[in-house]
This record gives C-alpha cells, structure tokens and sequence, in this order.
C-alpha cells in the first residue's frame, strides 16, 4: 500500500492507493484471460502438431527410401518439410504444454528458446516457398535460356534461404528487440509492443526482408510463369490442348498465392498494427489468433506443395502397399504418357510446359536455339504420326532439354 498527500485549498488529505503489479505469466496462469480460452487452444495445437508431425515425416521418409524423389526441383520442397517439421516440433509442442497448463509452466529459457525458433524455422519456410515460385518460373520459362537448374543452383537456394533467414531472426538474441512473451501469456514472439526506436527499426526492416520480399518473389514469378504461357494461349488459340495448362498453372498459382496470405498475412498486419500503434487495446484472444493461425501452415503445406504432386503420391501409396525400394523404378512411375515422365524428371509444373505444343514452341524459338537442334533432327513424318496420336500434342520425353522454352 502506497500514501500520498493531496492539498486542496490549504487544507491536506491523505489517500491510499493501492500499487497495482503486472501479472507473471511464468508464475499462472492471467485472470483476464477465460481457462477455456486456454483448453480451446491446447486442442487446437495438438490437432496441428500431429497433423503436422505426421505429413511432414512422411514427406522426407517418402524422398529418403525414393531416389527418383532426390531431384533439384525437390530439394526446396523437402527443405519447407523440414522448417515444418520442427516449427512443429518445437513451437508447437512448447505452445500445447502451456496452453494445457495456463500459464508458460517451462520458464524464460523456454521462451526465448521458442520465439526464436518458431521465427527462424517460419521465415525458412516462408522463404522456401519464395525460391520454390523462383525455380518452377526458371524451369519454365528459361530466362537464361541454356542455363538449367541443377543440383548446385538447387543447394545455393537452401544455403540463402537458412542464411537469410538466421540473419534477421538472430538479432533479438543478441539485444535488438527481443523475444518476449504474447499477451495471452503461453507463447512466445519478438516484441511487437516496444515503443523503442530502435526496435521500430527493427520491425520495420524485419518485415520488409521476411514478408514483402518473399510476397514479391512469389507474385512475381508466378505472374511471369503465367504471362509466358498466357502469351502462348492467346497467339494459338486455336489449338484447344494450349489453353489447357493455361488454365492448370493459372490454379495452382492461386492456390499457393493464398496459402500464402492465409497463412502469414493477419500475423503480419498484427505486427505492423501493434508496432505503429503500441498503446492499441487488444483482446488478447485476438492478438494471440494471428500467431497460432500461422502455426497452421505447417498441416496444410505438404497438402499443398506436396501431396498434390503425382509423382510423390505414386511413391508414397507404393509405401503403404509395402512395395521394396528396388521393385520401383523410373519405368514405374509416370510411364503412362511421356507428358509424366517429364514430370518424373523436374516436376508438375515442368510437365505443364511440357505439354504445350511444340509447334507452339517453335514460333518462339531464337536462331541460336535452331542450330542446337540441327545435331538431332526429328523426322517430319514421325512427328505428325506422333502429333496425331497425342491429339496434336508432343509430349516430350524425360530429358529436361527437350522441354518445351515457351
């Protein structure tokens, strides 16, 4: 109890008050935040975790019994699997254990253990996803034209991608801005609320390198991707096969466009909220469902980037069936049509371009490109025999210099 003396008119009063101390969320748990809030939220990441356990294992148990997985177009995939994995792993194990408690029952080594980690293994996988956009747009489109994607460009791309990303998720560690705990008291993040300048620096370079540039990279080369084969589609339109991988390209970028939204964008408008408007009264039920939601990404991103691959679902139901490794070969999957062995070899959206006509291709092709190709010329009436039986369309076989440049 506190005293103080209040003088009105010269006469005195003395008046007690009460000193009011803020709540420790490592002690219990908040008394303004309701204990079903925090049983809901204990539920909800154990659902996550395991979902997101359980995908992302079987993704890299799946591309380590596969070699036919192991391909450069893969590695990035594998390398989000892994970020997954572990934001799983370790921010949600973390996060389930004091949700089911109420309180951060594990102490501020735990804390800042977690809140790095989830942000470091987050901006990985936001990353991931940027270079994965980057790598289809090359593999497509060719902007260097003879240079392909090889094993080298694919491990450069993870290098930058953990660099980077150790770059601007290290510095709260080492005393710019810090990692702190939310304000439902059970997880932990770098701190949005400091009125610091230095800390508003921090956020504001934080979010142009981890959201804005990764957003770009991805809009860009999709948008490119879409451009190029847009561009096909309107100059032939005429051969109905070209307006087909128009179309599947245009679903899969929007799919993984708004993935990519839902995933990470109400956590980064809540953080730039709270940045520029550090006084702002949040229920901390609100402030705390941005960082959980990402949390999320984690269970759908296999679904998405990896599941929905042809390729890995043939392996991964041959898996299941208990087939051996060595029963599995090239000639076992994607043999139906030479359309998925080119697939086999880089990937679905590889086999998108694959299927455009050729002689679409051709109306793009530079002199320089010709006289590559006067070394292994095709017979005239092979070519339309194969053309009419692949109902006008040339599907081309798995070596990656025979795909179609757009």
């Amino acid at each position: 109890m506190e005293s103080f003396v209040l003088s009105v008119n010269g006469v005195s009063f003395t008046d007690a008050t009460e000193k009011f101390e803020p709540e420790n969320p490592f002690k219990g748990p908040l008394s303004y935040v309701s204990p079903w809030t925090y049983t809901f939220l204990a539920c909800l990441m154990f659902l996550v975790t395991s979902l997101s356990l359980s995908e992302n294992f079987t993704v890299m148990l799946v591309t380590f019994k596969y070699k036919q997985l192991r391909k450069p177009l893969n590695y990035i995939i594998v390398n989000l699997s892994i970020a997954d994995f572990f934001v799983s792993l370790i921010g949600g194990s973390i996060s389930f254990l004091n949700n089911a408690n109420g309180y951060f029952v594990l102490g501020n080594w735990a804390c800042v253990t977690e809140g790095f980690a989830v942000t470091y293994l987050g901006i990985v996988a936001m990353w991931s996803l940027a270079i994965l956009a980057f790598e289809r747009f090359f593999v497509i489109c060719r902007p260097l034209k003879n240079v392909r994607l090889g094993g080298k460009h694919a491990a450069l791309g993870l290098l930058f991608v953990w660099t980077f990303s150790f770059i601007w998720t290290i510095p709260p560690v080492l005393g710019w801005n810090s990692y702190t705990v939310s304000k439902i008291g059970t997880t932990c993040e770098p701190n949005w609320y400091s009125t610091d300048f230095r800390d508003h620096m921090f956020i504001i370079t934080f979010f142009t390198t981890c959201f804005i540039l990764p957003l770009g990279v991805i809009v860009g080369s999709y948008g490119k991707l879409m451009q190029k084969l847009r561009k096909v589609s309107n100059t032939h339109g005429r051969l109905g096969s070209a307006r087909k991988p128009d179309r599947e390209v245009a679903r899969m970028v929007i799919v993984m466009i708004m993935a990519f939204l839902i995933g990470w964008a109400p956590y980064a408008v809540f953080a730039v909220t709270v940045t520029f408007c550090p006084t702002i009264n949040m229920d901390p039920r609100v402030s705390a469902a941005p960082a959980f939601f990402a949390k999320t990404a984690a269970a759908y991103n296999p679904v998405i980037y990896v599941f929905m691959n042809k390729q890995f679902r043939k392996c991964l139901v041959h898996m299941f069936k208990g087939g051996q490794v060595s029963s599995l070969d090239s000639t076992h999957i994607g043999t139906s049509d030479r359309g998925t062995m080119a697939e086999s070899h880089m990937g679905e959206m590889s086999t998108i371009a694959a299927r455009v006509p050729l002689s679409v291709c051709n109306m793009e092709r530079t002199k320089e490109e010709d006289e590559e190709d006067e070394d292994e010329p095709m017979d005239r009436e092979e070519e339309e025999r194969h053309s009419e039986n692949n109902g006008g369309t040339i599907k081309l076989p798995i070596n990656e210099n025979r795909v179609c440049p757009l």
